[in-house]
């Protein structure tokens, strides 16, 4: 379940957008989806692996109220430091999301 006394920063969820410009040139941009409170919980290398069993660094775990419109595309966004969104895991019957993420460099 999901500890709302704990949803203590809030966080901006970033979705990436194309852009065409007049010369015919896309340019990717990604576009805020929406700001939220989140827990943020640093995960440890044997909580979080990546898909070929190898721990990853820089791994961080976001709690949030549910939403339904969030896809591993999607990015989290915080005091300029970007996340991408790796796995998305539900809390209870639609109570919160836990976004497990990885740092990009």
């Amino acid at each position: 379940m999901l500890n709302i006394g704990r949803l203590n920063t809030r966080i901006t969820i970033q979705r990436k957008s194309e852009t065409v410009t007049a010369t015919g040139g896309v340019i990717p941009a990604w576009t805020d989806i929406g700001t939220v409170w989140a827990e943020i919980v640093t995960a440890s290398a044997s909580e979080f692996l990546t898909g070929f069993g190898e721990a990853q660094a820089n791994t961080t775990v976001y709690r949030i109220h549910w939403r339904d419109d969030l896809t591993i595309a999607d990015r989290v966004s915080l005091n300029g430091r970007h996340c991408e969104i790796k796995e998305i895991v539900e809390l209870g019957r639609r109570d919160g999301l836990e976004l497990r993420a990885v740092a990009l460099s």
